[in-house]
């Protein structure tokens, strides 16, 4: 584990650079990531997915799925991608401050 410096906070990330204690996440950390990954204004749509990701996350444990993400969070899987391509579930993760979803490459 390394640490790095988003919006001026200091943060443990693993060698993907996702956050590997989800109480060090912010929403200004949010937005920095988001951009840093091509996602420059997140949209109420996009704080949907994130806060989704993070609630059930903080609740069992472990981050959802694609499929459970397109079923469960009221977007879409078309959408989805379009909010955060290159692999919506990584990215939210990424993006929510939460470990990599179990199955993502």
């Amino acid at each position: 584990m390394t640490s790095k410096t988003i919006a001026g906070v200091e943060v443990e990330v693993d060698a993907e650079g996702f956050l590997q204690k989800p109480d060090q996440w912010n929403e200004e950390i949010a937005k920095e990531i988001g951009k840093e990954y091509g996602v420059e204004d997140l949209t109420d749509r996009h704080w949907m997915v994130i806060n989704f990701m993070r609630n059930e996350y903080l609740a069992n444990g472990a981050a959802p799925s694609i499929r459970a993400l397109g079923k469960k969070s009221g977007v879409s899987v078309k959408e989805l991608y379009q909010l955060f391509p290159k692999g919506p579930a990584k990215l939210a993760a990424k993006i929510g401050g939460i470990p990599k979803p179990k199955g993502c490459i």
